[in-house]
């Protein structure tokens, strides 16, 4: 949210009844502008693309892993690979390798998911996930966030602090 695709900047529809920033509905997803000519060329430097978000919103009953599915789904939709057998990591014509999301968050209501998981950022489980999954070496990453969780994560994690890069308006 707000660093592949839009989210501060969208119309008060996009939140229904949900907090303002919990994006669970994909009719509302859209890459940003640049995204993915910058995730090609990414991609033809060698680097996997892997998401990890924070999806409270399920823990807040707003939504459910389902919704955070679908946008995920309509995010890969957005941004496919061209051509698709030139990728170095060909999965699904899609220029993102991976999403993880974590529906945690401490003072949710939906049981399941209230608490402070360590998949939830600051905490590095979704990167460290990533990295054991996708046989991701960390102290070659990079992260790029619109927070400083992202990159209190990704430090966590075994990023250096030099390769978490924090992205503004």
């Amino acid at each position: 949210d707000d660093t592949l695709c839009r989210n501060a900047d969208l119309p008060d529809a996009a939140w229904a009844d949900r907090t303002p920033g919990d994006l669970l509905d994909p009719d509302h997803v859209h890459a940003m502008p640049g995204v993915a000519p910058a995730l090609e060329r990414l991609r033809k430097a060698g680097f996997a693309i892997v998401v990890v978000t924070n999806q409270g919103g399920i823990a807040r009953a707003h939504g459910t892993l389902a919704d955070v599915e679908a946008c995920h789904d309509t995010l890969r939709a957005q941004l496919p690979l061209t051509p698709p057998d030139k990728a170095p990591h060909p999965i699904a014509h899609t220029l993102i390798d991976a999403c993880y999301a974590a529906p945690h968050h401490p003072s949710g209501t939906n049981t399941r998911f209230a608490d402070d998981h360590p998949w939830r950022k600051p905490g590095p489980g979704m990167v460290l996930a990533a990295a054991r999954e996708l046989n991701l070496d960390l102290t070659r990453s990079w992260m790029v966030g619109d927070k400083q969780r992202d990159l209190d994560a990704a430090i966590a994690a075994g990023i250096a602090p030099a390769r978490a890069l924090r992205v503004g308006p």
